[in-house]
């Protein structure tokens, strides 16, 4: 369980901002990921027409595939070139209007409703603003966000899901020794010390 160097690394916003406008995006996935079609029962537990959340969501082409199945897809992201890109890549008309709780933020909605993300960090969200989840993909936000965060993430996270929803994380494992992050390296025991 030894993080290595990773324990005090600090990831700027400023620095995501500049992977989006360098192109510098290997996170970004064009085809979906394959553990959540893999895993899709799970998610859904037999259920229609779910509100799934996408933390730190980029482009994520799983929510337009999700919104396709008859879900409510909501995200958060704070490039707010991902989230026209996000739009703009799926032929999406959508709208833009600020988010009075949150200073300087911005949602952006889909015509059609069932695609809303939110472009402010994750750590201005609360359920009062975006209301509570069945789902949660977390495909590339545990391992993103800076460790020191953690804590935080998570208890947003609990705090954000229903009593019976269902929560999908993907980490990655390597020895935290020989890569600084992110994507940063969490332990199965700090997940389940974080989650329970």
């Amino acid at each position: 369980s030894d993080v290595g160097s990773q324990k005090e690394r600090v990831v700027t916003e400023e620095e995501w901002l500049q992977k989006w406008e360098m192109g510098n995006i290997g996170f970004h996935k064009e085809q979906g990921h394959p553990l959540l079609q893999k895993y899709l029962d799970v998610l859904l537990n037999g259920r229609s027409g779910l509100r799934i959340f996408f933390p730190l969501c980029g482009k994520a082409v799983e929510m337009k595939w999700l919104a396709d199945m008859g879900h409510s897809i909501v995200g958060v992201e704070i490039s707010e070139q991902a989230v026209k890109e996000f739009f703009s890549e799926h032929s999406l008309p959508y709208c833009e209007e600020p988010v009075p709780e949150i200073s300087g933020a911005k949602m952006f909605q889909s015509t059609s409703g069932n695609i809303s993300l939110y472009c402010c960090s994750i750590y201005d969200l609360s359920s009062s603003i975006v209301g509570k989840f069945d789902g949660v993909w977390d495909r590339g936000a545990l391992v993103a966000v800076n460790p020191r965060d953690r804590q935080r993430y998570a208890s947003l996270m609990i705090n954000l899901v229903e009593k019976n929803s269902s929560y999908l994380l993907v980490t990655v494992s390597y020895d935290p020794n020989k890569h600084k992050g992110p994507p940063f390296y969490v332990p199965e025991s700090e997940i389940q010390s974080l989650f329970g």
